[in-house]
């Protein structure tokens, strides 16, 4: 990006000047404002204001990882124009320490920083490390913004406990959607929208999403759910999807009883063009009271209902942990030199279990497409470490090789509380599972008491019964891969093939095609795994290198609104798929059919005892 002027920033940021608060930087609120209405150059104008410092030496930051996110992310990359200024609007002198910290020497002097901000969005497809997009930034300016605050707004060292009070200019037509708590003004502005944070925490774990109004509001037992959608082209509103989103968190919340973390909750929904210059990383990211869900605008309804039901049942659970359940690394996490947690297996091993248990226990899939979501989570473990200690994992998980065995979380995480979940319930005659562990657990702790990290399984234990000891001893704490078919036997269950509904280009979170690691341009179809009836049916070859689809170059840029449009495909589509076989160009031509493979699947097993049945039972329904 071309390099811009910074004089309409200085006028619209001016210096408070000589009638600036005389309270010192740990008593006066932080004050941040962001202007969406003067947008310059793709770029939002910010500057944070503290009160007077009294250290020769300030420190000020923009996060390098987040909660939630277990990645380094650096969100300091995207800003530009980095001004510290003294009382009087004069600049002070300030070095780089890093990517995302600056220190002002002459401290005392210092009134506040102002700088720009780029959003992540638009940058997927250049940068290496790219972020994942429900934890990255929007600037589109007049139509929408995605505000992950943690790329917008920086700390002061030290200064991480005070409150924050958020100014931001916005265009009329745009309103906001978020959990921040609204500030009541005596005088208030027209189109200035100003929040309260109790500390920088709470101002990142409140992201807003700015775009013309397409909200719908409901009530589940005693929370406030808010749907707010961002559809670039109109197709989608709030109100298409109110109905499904309600019954699902309907049926949550009756799973979860009175376990109850939150009066207000909020979904973002961000729906992606697929352009080279839009969101490509698909999925969500929680908060305490909220989640950022981006997902492709191209998907058809029912496709797009079952993801919403899918992840946001994943991060809704997680008002249960971390919220009410977490470790004092959580409680107190630091964004610049994180200490991480060990217990990955209950942030988000726990939530995603739940997202698939509740969904049986409620009725609102069969035990079958249950038992199946649990096989393909096996089978996806596969492709992960299965001998890594789960807890040393998620102690280093921002470092290799750890880090990428993260998402194996969602996958192995979920399995590890699936057998944990059929021992309890077998060790208590039925009568208690991990439902009933979290809620204990949740009574013990809350949203304001965190546990010690290396001390929660020794709890655990304590709560429940010797044998759990062994449990985690041997498969969470230890390197010991799970028998799952002696877990499965518990309950009388074993495995067998069937023939499963896929993507075209992805199997769920799996794909079918890769990118040559260095070189973007080169997409490829994998070796050493099961392609699907499309592929097949092409004659496509694992190690294929896609060179064109339907006469379009194939890069990492191209191929995604490709996979994209996909979505919408019918059995009739034709495509034709030019491929590099070892050096020879391979035209493959056809129809794209219904795209299935043949799965192991987990199966009832035939004349059980009345024991096992009921322990099945109580394990499925509660």
């Amino acid at each position: 990006m071309r390099k811009i002027g910074l004089l309409a920033f200085a006028v619209l940021l001016a210096a408070c000047g000589a009638t600036k608060t005389v309270l010192t930087a740990d008593k006066a609120p932080v004050l941040a404002k962001l202007d969406l209405k003067n947008v310059v150059d793709d770029k939002v104008a910010v500057t944070v204001d503290a009160g007077a410092f009294t250290t020769d030496e300030v420190l000020f930051y923009i996060p390098k990882t987040v909660p939630g996110t277990y990645s380094t992310d650096n969100y300091g990359r995207y800003i530009e124009g980095f001004k510290a200024l003294d009382y009087e609007g004069k600049e002070l002198t300030f070095s780089k320490l890093d990517d995302n910290t600056w220190k002002v020497s002459n401290g005392k002097n210092l009134d506040k920083v102002t700088y720009w901000v780029n959003d992540t969005y638009d940058t997927e497809g250049e940068v290496k490390d790219k972020v994942f997009s429900p934890s990255g930034t929007n600037i589109n300016a007049g139509k929408t913004f995605m505000l992950n605050l943690h790329g917008f707004v920086g700390y002061f060292g030290g200064l991480k406990e005070v409150p924050y009070e958020l100014s931001i200019v916005r265009p009329e037509a745009l309103k906001p959607t978020t959990s921040l708590t609204p500030k009541v003004l005596e005088a208030p502005v027209a189109n200035v929208d100003v929040f309260s944070a109790s500390r920088y925490f709470d101002v990142i774990d409140n992201p807003i999403l700015y775009a013309k109004p397409n909200t719908e509001t409901f009530e589940i037992n005693g929370i406030t759910v808010t749907l707010s959608v961002y559809s670039p082209s109109g197709i989608y509103s709030a109100l298409s999807l109110k109905d499904r989103m309600e019954k699902m968190m309907g049926a949550q919340k009756t799973f979860l009883g009175d376990v109850d973390g939150t009066k207000i909750y909020n979904i973002l929904l961000y729906l992606s063009t697929m352009e080279a210059d839009d969101a490509s990383g698909f999925g969500a990211l929680e908060h305490h009271t909220s989640t950022v869900v981006v997902l492709p605008e191209a998907m058809p309804k029912e496709r797009l209902e079952q993801a919403m039901v899918d992840v946001v049942s994943h991060e809704f659970f997680h008002i249960v942990t971390p919220l009410n359940v977490h470790s004092e690394e959580v409680q107190y996490f630091d964004f610049n030199d994180p200490k991480m947690s060990q217990h990955l297996w209950m942030y988000e091993g726990t939530t995603e279990y739940f997202a698939n248990l509740f969904q049986i226990q409620q009725g609102l899939i069969d035990e079958g497409e249950f038992y199946q979501r649990m096989m393909d989570k096996i089978n996806n473990a596969k492709s992960y470490d299965d001998a890594m200690s789960f807890t040393e994992m998620s102690k280093n998980i921002l470092v290799d090789p750890y880090k990428k065995n993260y998402a194996n979380v969602y996958e192995k995480g979920a399995l590890i509380n699936m057998v944990l979940d059929i021992q309890l319930r077998q060790l208590s005659n039925g009568e208690k599972g991990v439902l009933w562990l979290m809620k204990e657990l949740s009574k013990k702790y809350g949203n304001d008491t965190p546990f010690e990290d290396d001390k929660l399984i020794d709890e655990i234990v304590a709560m429940t019964y010797p044998e759990i000891r062994t449990f985690f001893d041997t498969y969470v704490i230890g390197d010991t891969p799970i028998d799952y078919s002696s877990y499965l036997g518990m309950v009388g269950l074993s495995t067998d093939l069937i023939e499963q509904e896929t993507g075209y280009f992805l199997d769920g979170d799996n794909p079918f095609i890769d990118v040559e690691q260095g070189n973007e341009n080169v997409v490829f179809i994998r070796k050493g795994i099961q392609l699907n009836s499309f592929f097949k049916g092409l004659g496509a070859e694992g190690g294929d290198i896609i060179k064109e689809i339907n006469g379009t170059a194939v890069t990492l840029e191209s191929i995604r609104p490709i996979i994209g449009k996909s979505f919408g495909w019918s059995p009739d589509t034709e495509i034709s798929m030019v491929v590099d076989r070892d050096g020879k160009e391979v035209l493959l031509e056809g129809k794209v059919g219904a795209p299935t493979v043949n799965v192991e699947t987990i199966v009832p097993v035939e004349n059980v005892s009345d024991e096992v049945l009921e322990l099945r039972q109580a394990w499925l329904k509660g």
